[in-house]
Protein backbone atom coordinates (compact mmCIF):
# COMPACT_ATOMS: atom_id res chain seq x y z
CA UNK A 1 0.00 0.00 0.00
CA UNK A 2 1.42 3.40 -1.02
CA UNK A 3 2.45 5.82 1.70
CA UNK A 4 0.31 8.96 1.95
CA UNK A 5 1.74 11.95 0.11
CA UNK A 6 3.52 14.51 2.26
CA UNK A 7 3.38 17.22 -0.43
CA UNK A 8 0.77 18.40 -2.87
CA UNK A 9 3.54 18.66 -5.46
CA UNK A 10 7.21 17.75 -5.72
CA UNK A 11 9.17 19.89 -8.18
CA UNK A 12 12.42 18.66 -9.72
CA UNK A 13 14.66 21.65 -10.43
CA UNK A 14 15.00 25.11 -8.92
CA UNK A 15 15.61 27.08 -12.12
CA UNK A 16 13.14 29.65 -13.50
CA UNK A 17 10.50 27.07 -14.46
CA UNK A 18 10.63 25.22 -11.15
CA UNK A 19 10.72 28.43 -9.13
CA UNK A 20 7.72 29.75 -11.05
CA UNK A 21 5.68 26.62 -10.31
CA UNK A 22 6.74 26.62 -6.66
CA UNK A 23 5.88 30.27 -6.08
CA UNK A 24 2.51 30.06 -7.83
CA UNK A 25 1.45 26.90 -5.97
CA UNK A 26 2.76 28.05 -2.60
CA UNK A 27 0.89 31.33 -2.94
CA UNK A 28 -2.23 29.26 -3.62
CA UNK A 29 -1.77 27.62 -0.22
CA UNK A 30 -0.40 24.29 -1.41
CA UNK A 31 2.50 22.42 0.19
CA UNK A 32 5.28 22.10 -2.37
CA UNK A 33 8.84 20.81 -2.28
CA UNK A 34 11.59 21.90 -4.69
CA UNK A 35 14.47 19.43 -5.12
CA UNK A 36 17.53 21.04 -6.73
CA UNK A 37 20.69 19.02 -7.46
CA UNK A 38 23.04 22.04 -7.27
CA UNK A 39 23.55 24.71 -4.65
CA UNK A 40 22.63 28.23 -5.69
CA UNK A 41 24.03 30.56 -6.82
CA UNK A 42 25.56 28.59 -9.69
CA UNK A 43 26.70 29.46 -13.21
CA UNK A 44 24.17 28.97 -15.99
CA UNK A 45 23.74 30.04 -19.60
CA UNK A 46 20.57 31.60 -21.06
CA UNK A 47 21.05 35.18 -19.92
CA UNK A 48 18.80 37.19 -22.24
CA UNK A 49 15.12 37.40 -21.30
CA UNK A 50 12.07 38.37 -23.35
CA UNK A 51 9.72 41.29 -22.59
CA UNK A 52 6.78 38.96 -21.98
CA UNK A 53 8.59 37.62 -18.91
CA UNK A 54 7.57 40.87 -17.20
CA UNK A 55 3.90 39.87 -16.98
CA UNK A 56 4.86 36.64 -15.21
CA UNK A 57 7.21 38.50 -12.87
CA UNK A 58 4.34 40.80 -11.93
CA UNK A 59 1.98 37.90 -11.23
CA UNK A 60 4.55 36.25 -8.95
CA UNK A 61 5.39 39.46 -7.09
CA UNK A 62 8.92 39.37 -8.49
CA UNK A 63 9.08 42.52 -10.60
CA UNK A 64 9.98 44.95 -7.75
CA UNK A 65 12.59 42.46 -6.49
CA UNK A 66 14.24 42.19 -9.90
CA UNK A 67 14.12 45.93 -10.49
CA UNK A 68 16.05 46.44 -7.25
CA UNK A 69 18.74 44.07 -8.54
CA UNK A 70 19.60 46.64 -11.22
CA UNK A 71 19.84 44.28 -14.18
CA UNK A 72 20.44 45.98 -17.57
CA UNK A 73 17.30 46.75 -19.56
CA UNK A 74 16.91 45.16 -22.98
CA UNK A 75 14.74 47.20 -25.33
CA UNK A 76 15.65 45.48 -28.57
CA UNK A 77 17.94 43.14 -30.45
CA UNK A 78 20.43 43.63 -33.27
CA UNK A 79 21.35 41.21 -36.05
CA UNK A 80 24.48 41.63 -38.18
CA UNK A 81 26.29 39.63 -40.83
CA UNK A 82 29.76 38.50 -39.80
CA UNK A 83 31.42 40.28 -42.73
CA UNK A 84 29.91 43.58 -41.61
CA UNK A 85 28.02 44.12 -44.88
CA UNK A 86 24.52 44.30 -43.44
CA UNK A 87 22.56 44.53 -40.21
CA UNK A 88 19.24 45.50 -38.73
CA UNK A 89 17.65 46.05 -35.36
CA UNK A 90 14.30 45.38 -33.74
CA UNK A 91 12.96 47.75 -31.06
CA UNK A 92 10.22 46.05 -29.10
CA UNK A 93 8.10 49.14 -28.48
CA UNK A 94 7.82 49.70 -32.23
CA UNK A 95 5.89 46.47 -32.77
CA UNK A 96 2.17 47.26 -33.06
CA UNK A 97 1.29 43.75 -31.79
CA UNK A 98 3.77 43.85 -28.89
CA UNK A 99 2.20 44.40 -25.47
CA UNK A 100 5.44 44.41 -23.44
CA UNK A 101 8.42 46.47 -24.57
CA UNK A 102 11.27 45.84 -22.12
CA UNK A 103 13.16 42.86 -20.76
CA UNK A 104 16.03 42.20 -18.37
CA UNK A 105 19.49 40.95 -19.29
CA UNK A 106 20.62 38.81 -16.37
CA UNK A 107 23.57 36.98 -14.95
CA UNK A 108 21.82 33.70 -14.31
CA UNK A 109 23.68 32.82 -11.11
CA UNK A 110 22.17 35.86 -9.41
CA UNK A 111 18.85 35.85 -11.24
CA UNK A 112 18.05 32.18 -10.55
CA UNK A 113 19.06 32.58 -6.92
CA UNK A 114 16.65 35.52 -6.53
CA UNK A 115 13.81 33.45 -8.03
CA UNK A 116 14.48 30.41 -5.85
CA UNK A 117 14.71 32.49 -2.65
CA UNK A 118 11.43 34.18 -3.62
CA UNK A 119 9.80 30.76 -3.94
CA UNK A 120 11.04 29.86 -0.45
CA UNK A 121 9.80 33.18 0.95
CA UNK A 122 6.43 32.50 -0.67
CA UNK A 123 6.12 29.25 1.30
CA UNK A 124 7.80 26.56 -0.80
CA UNK A 125 10.22 24.13 0.85
CA UNK A 126 13.57 24.04 -0.97
CA UNK A 127 16.23 21.33 -0.74
CA UNK A 128 19.50 22.06 -2.55
CA UNK A 129 22.36 19.70 -3.26
CA UNK A 130 19.93 16.81 -3.69
CA UNK A 131 19.70 14.81 -6.93
CA UNK A 132 16.65 12.86 -8.11
CA UNK A 133 17.54 9.28 -8.99
CA UNK A 134 14.16 7.83 -9.89
CA UNK A 135 10.47 8.65 -10.06
CA UNK A 136 7.72 6.05 -9.52
CA UNK A 137 4.04 6.81 -10.09
CA UNK A 138 1.07 4.97 -8.57
CA UNK A 139 -2.65 5.62 -8.34
CA UNK A 140 -2.41 7.94 -5.34
CA UNK A 141 0.79 9.86 -5.98
CA UNK A 142 4.45 9.93 -6.88
CA UNK A 143 7.49 8.57 -5.04
CA UNK A 144 10.77 10.37 -5.70
CA UNK A 145 14.05 8.68 -4.78
CA UNK A 146 16.80 11.16 -3.94
CA UNK A 147 20.51 11.21 -3.17
CA UNK A 148 22.28 13.92 -1.16
CA UNK A 149 25.32 15.16 -3.08
CA UNK A 150 27.19 15.86 0.15
CA UNK A 151 27.06 12.63 2.16
CA UNK A 152 25.52 10.34 -0.47
CA UNK A 153 22.55 9.39 1.67
CA UNK A 154 19.41 8.32 -0.15
CA UNK A 155 15.81 9.03 0.72
CA UNK A 156 12.27 9.08 -0.59
CA UNK A 157 9.63 11.77 -0.71
CA UNK A 158 5.97 11.46 -1.65
CA UNK A 159 3.84 13.95 -3.53
CA UNK A 160 0.40 13.89 -5.04
CA UNK A 161 1.88 15.33 -8.24
CA UNK A 162 5.31 15.80 -9.79
CA UNK A 163 6.46 18.73 -11.91
CA UNK A 164 9.65 17.99 -13.82
CA UNK A 165 11.55 21.26 -14.26
CA UNK A 166 14.93 19.55 -14.44
CA UNK A 167 16.02 21.43 -17.57
CA UNK A 168 18.16 19.59 -20.07
CA UNK A 169 18.77 16.97 -17.37
CA UNK A 170 15.29 15.86 -18.49
CA UNK A 171 14.89 13.46 -15.56
CA UNK A 172 11.51 11.89 -16.31
CA UNK A 173 11.85 12.20 -20.08
CA UNK A 174 15.13 10.28 -20.02
CA UNK A 175 13.76 7.74 -17.55
CA UNK A 176 10.84 7.04 -19.89
CA UNK A 177 12.87 7.21 -23.12
CA UNK A 178 10.89 10.16 -24.51
CA UNK A 179 13.70 12.39 -25.81
CA UNK A 180 13.74 13.03 -29.58
CA UNK A 181 16.73 15.12 -30.77
CA UNK A 182 16.46 17.35 -33.82
CA UNK A 183 19.08 15.91 -36.22
CA UNK A 184 19.32 19.16 -38.21
CA UNK A 185 20.23 21.21 -35.14
CA UNK A 186 23.15 19.34 -33.57
CA UNK A 187 24.82 22.43 -32.19
CA UNK A 188 27.35 23.28 -29.53
CA UNK A 189 28.00 26.58 -27.74
CA UNK A 190 31.31 28.04 -26.56
CA UNK A 191 30.94 31.04 -24.26
CA UNK A 192 32.40 33.13 -21.47
CA UNK A 193 32.07 36.47 -19.66
CA UNK A 194 34.11 39.50 -20.69
CA UNK A 195 34.78 43.03 -19.45
CA UNK A 196 35.43 46.10 -21.62
CA UNK A 197 33.35 44.89 -24.55
CA UNK A 198 32.39 47.61 -27.01
CA UNK A 199 28.65 48.28 -26.78
CA UNK A 200 26.36 50.90 -28.24
CA UNK A 201 25.44 53.96 -26.22
CA UNK A 202 22.04 55.08 -25.00
CA UNK A 203 19.05 52.76 -25.17
CA UNK A 204 20.91 50.32 -27.40
CA UNK A 205 23.50 49.61 -24.69
CA UNK A 206 21.29 46.81 -23.38
CA UNK A 207 20.58 45.20 -26.75
CA UNK A 208 21.32 41.58 -27.45
CA UNK A 209 23.70 41.57 -30.44
CA UNK A 210 23.65 38.59 -32.81
CA UNK A 211 26.33 38.20 -35.49
CA UNK A 212 25.43 35.63 -38.15
CA UNK A 213 28.15 33.74 -40.03
CA UNK A 214 27.55 31.22 -42.81
CA UNK A 215 26.44 28.33 -40.57
CA UNK A 216 27.11 29.65 -37.08
CA UNK A 217 26.58 32.76 -34.98
CA UNK A 218 27.88 34.85 -32.08
CA UNK A 219 25.89 36.40 -29.26
CA UNK A 220 26.80 39.40 -27.08
CA UNK A 221 24.57 39.92 -24.03
CA UNK A 222 25.17 42.72 -21.47
CA UNK A 223 24.91 41.30 -17.93
CA UNK A 224 25.46 44.00 -15.34
CA UNK A 225 25.94 47.72 -14.97
CA UNK A 226 29.18 49.54 -14.22
CA UNK A 227 29.57 52.67 -12.14
CA UNK A 228 28.62 54.87 -15.11
CA UNK A 229 25.35 53.01 -15.64
CA UNK A 230 26.59 51.21 -18.75
CA UNK A 231 26.91 47.40 -18.90
CA UNK A 232 30.36 46.32 -17.72
CA UNK A 233 30.17 42.52 -17.97
CA UNK A 234 29.08 40.90 -21.22
CA UNK A 235 28.35 37.28 -22.11
CA UNK A 236 29.90 36.39 -25.46
CA UNK A 237 29.17 33.05 -27.09
CA UNK A 238 29.56 31.16 -30.33
CA UNK A 239 27.06 28.54 -31.55
CA UNK A 240 28.27 26.16 -34.26
CA UNK A 241 27.77 22.64 -35.56
CA UNK A 242 29.02 20.01 -33.15
CA UNK A 243 30.91 18.28 -35.96
CA UNK A 244 33.22 21.28 -36.32
CA UNK A 245 34.80 20.39 -32.97
CA UNK A 246 34.59 16.64 -33.36
CA UNK A 247 38.02 16.24 -34.96
CA UNK A 248 39.78 17.80 -31.99
CA UNK A 249 42.25 19.59 -34.29
CA UNK A 250 41.55 22.82 -32.39
CA UNK A 251 40.36 23.40 -28.85
CA UNK A 252 36.98 25.07 -28.33
CA UNK A 253 38.67 28.22 -27.05
CA UNK A 254 40.95 28.36 -30.11
CA UNK A 255 37.97 28.07 -32.46
CA UNK A 256 36.15 30.83 -30.57
CA UNK A 257 39.16 33.16 -30.66
CA UNK A 258 39.90 32.52 -34.34
CA UNK A 259 36.34 33.15 -35.50
CA UNK A 260 35.89 36.19 -33.27
CA UNK A 261 38.98 37.79 -34.81
CA UNK A 262 37.90 36.93 -38.36
CA UNK A 263 34.52 38.67 -38.24
CA UNK A 264 34.64 42.49 -38.04
CA UNK A 265 31.44 43.13 -36.01
CA UNK A 266 32.70 40.77 -33.28
CA UNK A 267 36.38 41.72 -33.52
CA UNK A 268 35.59 45.42 -33.17
CA UNK A 269 33.55 44.90 -30.00
CA UNK A 270 36.14 42.58 -28.43
CA UNK A 271 39.19 44.67 -29.34
CA UNK A 272 39.79 45.83 -25.74
CA UNK A 273 37.90 43.03 -24.01
CA UNK A 274 39.24 41.01 -21.10
CA UNK A 275 37.83 37.59 -20.23
CA UNK A 276 36.79 37.25 -16.57
CA UNK A 277 35.39 33.70 -16.52
CA UNK A 278 36.43 30.29 -17.80
CA UNK A 279 35.27 29.41 -21.28
CA UNK A 280 32.35 27.00 -21.13
CA UNK A 281 31.16 24.46 -23.68
CA UNK A 282 27.65 23.03 -23.78
CA UNK A 283 25.76 20.92 -26.30
CA UNK A 284 22.61 18.84 -26.62
CA UNK A 285 20.69 21.65 -28.28
CA UNK A 286 17.24 21.18 -29.76
CA UNK A 287 15.16 18.20 -28.71
CA UNK A 288 11.57 17.49 -27.74
CA UNK A 289 10.01 14.84 -25.57
CA UNK A 290 7.33 12.71 -27.22
CA UNK A 291 4.99 13.59 -24.37
CA UNK A 292 4.95 16.48 -21.92
CA UNK A 293 2.90 14.68 -19.29
CA UNK A 294 1.75 11.42 -17.77
CA UNK A 295 -0.62 10.55 -14.93
CA UNK A 296 0.37 12.83 -12.03
CA UNK A 297 3.48 14.07 -13.90
CA UNK A 298 3.92 17.20 -16.02
CA UNK A 299 7.10 18.55 -17.67
CA UNK A 300 7.95 22.23 -18.05
CA UNK A 301 10.63 24.28 -19.79
CA UNK A 302 13.63 22.39 -21.11
CA UNK A 303 12.30 19.18 -19.54
CA UNK A 304 9.58 19.33 -22.23
CA UNK A 305 11.91 20.39 -25.02
CA UNK A 306 14.89 22.62 -25.70
CA UNK A 307 15.10 25.03 -28.61
CA UNK A 308 18.30 26.50 -30.03
CA UNK A 309 19.05 29.70 -28.04
CA UNK A 310 19.12 32.12 -31.00
CA UNK A 311 15.89 33.93 -30.05
CA UNK A 312 16.43 33.84 -26.25
CA UNK A 313 13.18 32.00 -25.65
CA UNK A 314 14.45 29.56 -23.00
CA UNK A 315 13.66 31.36 -19.72
CA UNK A 316 10.40 32.73 -21.05
CA UNK A 317 9.15 29.32 -22.23
CA UNK A 318 10.23 27.79 -18.91
CA UNK A 319 8.19 30.31 -16.92
CA UNK A 320 5.29 30.43 -19.39
CA UNK A 321 4.99 26.64 -19.20
CA UNK A 322 5.60 26.71 -15.44
CA UNK A 323 2.68 29.05 -14.90
CA UNK A 324 0.36 26.88 -16.99
CA UNK A 325 1.59 23.66 -15.37
CA UNK A 326 1.03 25.08 -11.89
CA UNK A 327 -2.54 26.00 -12.79
CA UNK A 328 -3.16 22.54 -14.27
CA UNK A 329 -1.90 20.85 -11.11
CA UNK A 330 -3.93 23.18 -8.89
CA UNK A 331 -7.03 22.26 -10.90
CA UNK A 332 -6.25 18.54 -10.58
CA UNK A 333 -5.85 18.91 -6.82
CA UNK A 334 -9.25 20.58 -6.60
CA UNK A 335 -10.90 17.91 -8.74
CA UNK A 336 -9.18 14.97 -7.06
CA UNK A 337 -8.10 13.18 -10.25
CA UNK A 338 -4.70 12.36 -11.73
CA UNK A 339 -4.57 15.50 -13.88
CA UNK A 340 -4.58 13.75 -17.26
CA UNK A 341 -7.34 15.85 -18.83
CA UNK A 342 -5.88 19.17 -17.74
CA UNK A 343 -2.34 18.10 -18.60
CA UNK A 344 -3.42 17.21 -22.14
CA UNK A 345 -4.77 20.74 -22.59
CA UNK A 346 -1.51 22.07 -21.14
CA UNK A 347 0.52 20.10 -23.67
CA UNK A 348 -1.50 21.44 -26.59
CA UNK A 349 -0.82 25.03 -25.53
CA UNK A 350 2.89 24.46 -24.93
CA UNK A 351 3.40 22.62 -28.21
CA UNK A 352 1.67 25.47 -30.02
CA UNK A 353 3.98 27.99 -28.31
CA UNK A 354 7.10 25.96 -29.02
CA UNK A 355 6.09 25.43 -32.65
CA UNK A 356 6.45 29.17 -33.30
CA UNK A 357 10.05 29.25 -32.10
CA UNK A 358 10.96 25.93 -33.74
CA UNK A 359 9.91 27.36 -37.09
CA UNK A 360 11.83 30.58 -36.45
CA UNK A 361 14.97 28.67 -35.45
CA UNK A 362 14.92 26.20 -38.32
CA UNK A 363 14.48 29.05 -40.80
CA UNK A 364 17.17 31.18 -39.14
CA UNK A 365 19.86 28.80 -40.39
CA UNK A 366 18.75 29.32 -44.01
CA UNK A 367 19.98 32.14 -46.26
CA UNK A 368 16.52 33.15 -47.64
CA UNK A 369 15.27 33.72 -44.09
CA UNK A 370 18.22 35.98 -43.28
CA UNK A 371 17.73 37.90 -46.53
CA UNK A 372 14.15 38.78 -45.58
CA UNK A 373 14.89 39.12 -41.87
CA UNK A 374 17.58 41.74 -42.53
CA UNK A 375 15.22 43.70 -44.81
CA UNK A 376 12.19 44.33 -42.57
CA UNK A 377 9.36 46.02 -44.45
CA UNK A 378 6.26 47.74 -43.08
CA UNK A 379 3.98 46.14 -45.70
CA UNK A 380 1.12 44.12 -44.16
CA UNK A 381 2.76 44.68 -40.74
CA UNK A 382 4.86 41.56 -41.27
CA UNK A 383 7.89 43.07 -39.53
CA UNK A 384 5.65 44.02 -36.60
CA UNK A 385 4.48 40.40 -36.33
CA UNK A 386 8.09 39.16 -36.29
CA UNK A 387 8.90 41.82 -33.69
CA UNK A 388 6.05 40.56 -31.48
CA UNK A 389 7.27 36.95 -31.68
CA UNK A 390 10.80 38.08 -30.78
CA UNK A 391 9.32 39.79 -27.71
CA UNK A 392 7.44 36.65 -26.63
CA UNK A 393 3.94 37.14 -28.04
CA UNK A 394 2.64 33.56 -28.26
CA UNK A 395 -1.09 34.13 -28.05
CA UNK A 396 -1.66 37.03 -30.42
CA UNK A 397 -4.51 35.31 -32.20
CA UNK A 398 -5.27 35.12 -35.89
CA UNK A 399 -4.00 38.62 -36.72
CA UNK A 400 -0.51 37.49 -35.72
CA UNK A 401 -0.68 33.91 -37.03
CA UNK A 402 -1.65 34.78 -40.60
CA UNK A 403 1.14 37.34 -40.84
CA UNK A 404 3.71 34.82 -39.67
CA UNK A 405 2.38 32.31 -42.20
CA UNK A 406 2.78 34.90 -44.96
CA UNK A 407 6.29 35.72 -43.73
CA UNK A 408 7.40 32.08 -43.89
CA UNK A 409 5.74 31.67 -47.29
CA UNK A 410 7.80 34.65 -48.50
CA UNK A 411 10.93 32.96 -47.13
CA UNK A 412 10.19 29.95 -49.35
CA UNK A 413 9.52 32.26 -52.30
CA UNK A 414 12.79 34.13 -51.65
CA UNK A 415 14.65 30.86 -52.11
CA UNK A 416 13.57 30.84 -55.77
CA UNK A 417 12.96 34.50 -56.64
CA UNK A 418 14.87 37.44 -55.08
CA UNK A 419 12.15 39.53 -53.48
CA UNK A 420 14.90 41.39 -51.59
CA UNK A 421 18.63 41.62 -52.37
CA UNK A 422 20.72 38.49 -51.92
CA UNK A 423 23.31 38.41 -49.15
CA UNK A 424 26.76 36.88 -48.93
CA UNK A 425 28.57 35.51 -45.90
CA UNK A 426 31.95 35.72 -47.64
CA UNK A 427 34.57 38.01 -46.09
CA UNK A 428 34.40 41.58 -47.34
CA UNK A 429 36.83 42.35 -50.16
Amino acid sequence: MAVAAAYDAVIIGGGPGGSCVATRMAKAGRRVLVIEKERFPRFHVGESLLPYNHAIFEELGLLPVLEREGFPIKRGAQFHLGNGSKGTGFVFRQGCFTRHAEAFQVERARFDDVLLRHAATSGAEVREGVAVERVAVDDSGVTVTTRDSGDGTTGEVRGRFLIDASGRGNVTGNQEGLRIPNPSLRKIAIFGHFMNVGLDSGEKAGDTVIVRLDNKWFWLIPLDLGGDGHPSKVSVGLVLDRDELASGAESAETVFTRLAAANPPVAARLRSARRVSPMHVTGDFSYRNRSFFGPRVVRVGDAAGFIDPIFSSGVFLAMFSGRLAADAVLEALREGGDGTRGFAAYERRIRSAMRIYWEMVENFYTTPFMELFLEPRAKLNLAAAVNAVLAGELEGGWRLRWRMRVFFWLVKLQARFPLVPRISFAPAA
